[in-house]
């Protein structure tokens, strides 16, 4: 399916138009044909030739339901633009060729009505000169009437060509669907109807409203019961859900999970205004089939105008690249907005506002994850996502751990702080080396110790869970080192008799420094309590050698010349290392 919106000023014709072309009635309230005029979204479709169906949004042209045009055009990839022939140019003419504009609508066909009235030759140069000024450039113009079918076949020839001409909307896309119109329907319940741009909703599918949860019960498209619908269509749907009472018009329904929600955008302004124009405080923003009261800060004026800050009444699925309208409901003046950063960093200090608008001097609305990435410097996959940028071809030298990416400014930033931190704690611990990755993350500002890890560099090293230098110092702390070169002097003379716990004490090795001594390769601790020179387990062997074998353990400990205190720990020491085998009467054989 394809979806046009209508636009032009009211009474020039645009639902008897679009009734001729589908042989359908887009004025469905008594009070709209009373008057001759719509007040509400008209929705009506018809077979074009090769291209299938196609529906039209039939959008009011009365000033006073400017809102309701806007939420009809919004999420409308092409539009069919009406003036009257018998009519001069007219402001709401003028005011919806503006929104058009603003919000990028490239895709476009002219439709002069009322050429049976009035030679169409002004109002068809006229609508191209005017036309030529906007995105819709080069757009066809046709002259119809609606009443006697003049140019109605050259009308739809035109539109044919145009929509085979739209492009693709991504079936498998992320669901955000405006809703334009809410009513109930007995025995049935809720029911919306919207323009679904792209993605796909099906019956028993899950959508999210603010957060809350709520089931399609039933999809309708084209008036007709449907398992599902992809974009672009104009769809129905009857939904359940513990807070269904919350959907009204304005509401945007989204796949769970995927879009980031918020009240605060960076965007880039087209139209509306000149250099050193005081843009006005408080603005309508219009986007999707939704309109909101922003609050508009100029990030730096004299920088560059068109760069605000939008800070929104309620939050608001928005994406990098989203197209959307500004609109002074008291001059009628609109501006187009790009959206760039839709979850921007907050503006504290003085001079910030300046600093962000050379940031963003640049960016072009285009989804860019090398962008976003450098600008942020530390980003996750979540945000990335939720915003509309794919994770696809990021910069070089950036990182990526724990669902998270640093750019390669950061990165090498921790790494440096990270070995400068890791320095200093060992120069003032010696005795307790290295720090936490957990420790490092919170001290650099860092969501996750997988980043640290990630960004340790040698001569660092990540070993249970600490950050540490490569190598052992390759000299102890002053006060271990004089008590392990005395205890070095009473081994070499005994080798097995190792010290007691009160010779430990006079000496002042206590556990940590015995760690300490132990990490350096100068001490080897057999057992708790039990310290040796390193080598001395082979040395053991090679006096053990020397027994017949197998041995006792009574044997053992006189070969040693040590006592049952070090020989039993040793003896187990050696079984573990596979240098001996205990046999099951308790002796022992070397291996």
């Amino acid at each position: 399916m394809y979806v046009v919106a209508t636009a032009g000023h009211v009474d020039h014709g645009k639902s008897t138009l679009v009734d001729a072309l589908t042989g359908m009635q887009s004025d469905r309230l008594e009070e709209e044909r009373r008057r001759g005029l719509s007040i509400e979204l008209g929705f009506v479709w018809t077979h074009l030739g090769d291209v299938g169906e196609v529906a039209f949004v039939d959008v009011p042209g009365h000033e006073r339901f400017i809102t309701t045009m806007l939420a009809g055009v919004g999420p409308v990839p092409a539009v069919l633009f009406v003036v009257a022939a018998d009519d001069p140019w007219m402001p709401q003419a003028a005011e919806h060729l503006a929104a058009l504009d603003a919000l990028g609508v490239r895709h476009a066909l002219v439709a002069v009505t009322r050429c049976d009235l009035a030679d169409p030759a002004g109002a068809v140069s006229r609508a191209s000169a005017e036309v030529e000024r906007t995105s819709m450039r080069g757009a066809p113009v046709v002259a119809v009437s609606a009443r006697t079918g003049a140019g109605l076949d050259q009308l739809r020839s035109q539109l044919t060509a145009m929509v085979g001409a739209l492009p693709q909307p991504d079936p498998d896309a992320d669901v955000r669907f405006w809703v334009d119109r809410r009513f109930t329907v007995r025995g049935a319940g809720t029911v919306v109807t919207g323009t679904l741009p792209a993605g796909r909703i099906a019956r028993g599918d899950e959508l999210e409203l603010g957060g809350v949860r709520l089931r399609v019960r039933g999809v309708q498209s084209l008036g007709q019961p449907v398992e599902a619908a992809t974009g672009v269509s104009r769809v129905a749907l009857n939904l359940a859900g513990d807070e269904v009472a919350q959907v009204d018009r304005g509401s945007v329904l989204v796949t769970p999970d995927a879009y980031h929600h918020t009240k605060v955008l960076d965007v880039r302004l087209t139209g509306g205004h000149q250099r050193g124009d005081r843009l006005p405080g408080h603005l309508q923003l219009h986007v999707g089939a939704t309109d909101v009261q922003a609050q508009v800060r100029p990030l730096a004026a004299d920088l560059d105008p068109d760069l605000v800050r939008l800070s929104l009444e309620r939050p608001l699925p928005v994406r990098v690249g989203d197209r959307a309208l500004l609109r002074d409901p008291g001059s009628r003046t609109v501006w187009g907005v790009h959206v760039l950063d839709p979850a921007p960093p907050p503006l504290g200090r003085r001079g910030a506002g300046r600093a962000r608008a050379r940031q963003l001097a640049d960016v072009t609305g285009v989804p860019d994850v090398v962008s976003e990435i450098v600008r942020r410097g530390l980003v996750d996959d979540r945000t990335l996502r939720r915003i509309g940028v794919p994770v696809d071809g990021p910069p070089s030298g950036a990182v990526r751990a724990g669902g998270w990416w640093l750019s390669a400014e950061r990165a090498e930033r921790a790494a440096r702080e990270t070995a400068r931190m890791v320095a200093e704690h060992d120069a003032a611990q010696p005795l307790d080396p290295g720090l936490p990755l957990t420790v490092l993350a919170d001290r650099l500002g860092l969501p996750s110790a997988e980043l640290v890890s990630a960004v340790v560099a040698a001569p660092l090293r990540v070993a249970g869970g600490r950050v540490r230098a490569q190598a052992p110092a390759a000299s102890l702390p002053p006060e271990v080192e004089r008590a392990v070169t005395a205890l070095e002097q009473e081994l070499a003379v005994s080798p097995f008799a190792a010290p007691t716990a009160e010779r430990l004490a006079e000496l002042g090795l206590d556990v940590r420094r015995v760690a300490v001594a132990a990490k350096a390769g100068r001490l080897l601790r057999v057992a708790p309590g039990i310290l040796l020179l390193p080598g001395a387990e082979q040395q053991a062997v090679d006096l053990l050698s020397g027994l017949p074998q197998p041995f006792t353990t009574s044997q053992a400990r006189q070969r040693l010349a040590t006592t049952r205190r070090v020989a039993l720990p040793l003896l187990d020491a050696l079984d573990r290392r596979g240098l001996t085998r205990r046999l099951p009467d308790d002796r022992r054989e070397l291996c």
